[in-house]
């Protein structure tokens, strides 16, 4: 078996050092950890439009892949739909591979040295976060953030799904949020005319004739290089830039590192539109019969640099009637429900139906699990949605005059009137994602979409959602494609279904 050591070595002598009784657990972890980020990246491999991959077939129990360069890779049968780590090893040209990292390495494909070195880094922070979980449980949640702290392994599909470059084990368990820190927000105090602030900043975080931004700590010491005298305790969410201040709103940091895919940052038109956008969204869920609710976005404000920028949201929480409990979707596997069939079914009914609802109004949501929340009744029934963080929804100007609704100010990337487009954003993030992760796999949301299809309202969209293949981001080609603006998407097999054989390659699908 091939291994690359770096990532997971470094973390090893980091933690000799800090937490030497976490050492133990980590090497343990690491096997699974490998085999997780595997599984996401045999799904790649085998779903994605990767130019080096020439054809994809069966063989025997497994899918054998044809390399342009004449070898060939063998693995599982894929199902790009489960979340379980199933893959423990391929075989490039007979070799057995069980690092992901050191697979990418050999590959020898553009750009793949440095998502190895990523995967490498994926492993190890995986391994860390499953090494530091409480080892006799920590009870049931009852903050909004300690649902989010609950989701250990991150993206349910994307091979980075734990990749944290430029971070240290120090700062891994500082602020990452599955390590349940609380996090000292800095406050820095900005000019008011150096700063653009839309909605309602609050007093709070203003002093005098100046605006107070809320700081990250690893980006005051990494990219801003000074530190705030006063700080605000907060607990992060699963983002790790976004976190919740006890008993007020959820704060969107500045936070200039590389997290899972890019660099994220707050732009300056995104802070222009907050209160618009916010406004107009929550316009949109009114249409839904009460079954959204969107956040709103209470405020925003940035220097004009998105290395110095915050918003302010409400808490998912404030949704939240007696008894009820309000979950991100990405931490149902937490709470059993989705075991029981009649269950997931009527989630995706309710999930289904509100996204369809407003896809035919002319907006997509992004619904995938980190964005996405359901509010559960006390005995666990899913009552309604919660939808927050409106930075990567699409808007269809056509669609909002046939329905008579009117288009606000809004400009860029946010705007299109691309059927496909606004399809891709949503099936992609709510079936290929929230969806089929909560599932677990491709019979389990098989089963549910049938059940629930017969109940979804007769929109447009309808049959696109029922009878074509599932659009999805072609993460680790985007992870490959450096010079390449935006998203990829390839298209996933519907589920239940078995693709035909052999499998010929779907090229890139540009936006």
């Amino acid at each position: 078996m091939h291994r690359s050591p770096t990532a997971e070595a470094e973390i090893a002598d980091e933690l000799v050092t800090l937490r030497p009784d976490l050492a133990g657990r980590y090497a343990a972890e690491l096997p699974g950890a490998r085999a997780a980020v595997l599984t996401r990246l045999w799904r790649a491999l085998t779903h994605e439009p990767l130019p080096w991959v020439e054809r994809r077939e069966p063989a025997g129990e497994g899918r054998l892949l044809r390399l342009r360069d004449g070898r060939r890779l063998y693995g599982p049968a894929p199902d790009p739909y489960a979340t379980a780590g199933y893959v423990t090893a391929v075989r490039l040209d007979g070799a057995a591979y069980e690092d992901p990292a050191r697979l990418m390495a050999d590959l020898q494909v553009p750009h793949g040295a440095d998502l190895a070195c990523e995967l490498g880094h994926s492993v190890a922070s995986l391994a860390l976060s499953r090494a530091g979980q409480p080892a006799g449980g920590q009870g049931t949640p009852v903050r909004d953030w300690e649902w989010e702290q609950r989701v250990v392994d991150g993206h349910p599909y994307h091979p980075n799904c734990r990749s944290r470059p430029g971070f240290s084990v120090a700062e891994q368990l500082a602020y990452a949020p599955e390590h349940r820190p609380g996090v000292e927000l800095g406050l820095l105090p900005v000019p008011a005319a150096e700063c653009l602030v839309t909605g309602e900043w609050p007093r709070s975080l203003r002093d005098g004739g100046r605006v107070v931004l809320p700081v990250h700590p690893w980006q005051a010491a990494h990219v801003l290089k000074r530190s705030c005298a006063e700080t605000l305790a907060a607990h992060p969410l699963m983002s790790l830039r976004t976190l919740a201040v006890p008993d007020g709103p959820h704060v969107k940091t500045a936070l200039s590192a590389r997290l899972t895919s890019s660099v994220r940052d707050i732009s300056v038109g995104s802070v222009r539109m907050a209160a618009t956008l916010s406004d107009f969204a929550e316009q949109l869920a009114s249409r839904t019969g009460g079954l959204l609710h969107v956040t709103r976005t209470l405020g925003a404000a940035t220097t004009g640099s998105p290395d110095l920028a915050a918003v302010l949201r409400e808490s998912p929480q404030v949704y939240a009637g007696p008894g009820e409990r309000v979950v991100p979707v990405a931490a149902l596997g937490l709470t059993g429900l989705a075991r029981s069939p009649a269950w997931l079914a009527g989630f995706a009914r309710l999930a289904l139906t509100v996204g369809l609802r407003l896809l035919e109004l002319g907006v997509a949501l992004e619904a995938h699990g980190q964005n996405l929340l359901v509010v559960l009744s006390p005995e666990g029934e899913a009552l309604r949605l919660v939808y927050r963080d409106l930075a990567d929804i699409r808007v269809g100007p056509a669609r909002l005059v046939r329905h008579g609704i009117a288009l606000p100010e809004l400009s860029g990337r946010i705007l299109t009137d691309d059927v496909t487009a606004l399809r891709r954003k949503l099936f992609g993030s709510l079936v290929a994602g929230s969806l089929a992760a909560t599932a677990g796999s491709g019979p389990a949301l098989a089963a549910a979409l049938e059940t629930a299809a017969a109940d979804l309202p007769p929109t447009p969209d309808l049959p696109a959602l029922l009878a074509e293949p599932v659009p999805a981001k072609a993460l680790t080609l985007m992870r490959l494609s450096p010079g390449h603006s935006g998203d990829i998407w390839t298209e996933l097999p519907r589920p239940g279904a078995l693709p035909p054989a052999p499998v010929e390659l779907i090229r890139p699908q540009m936006p």
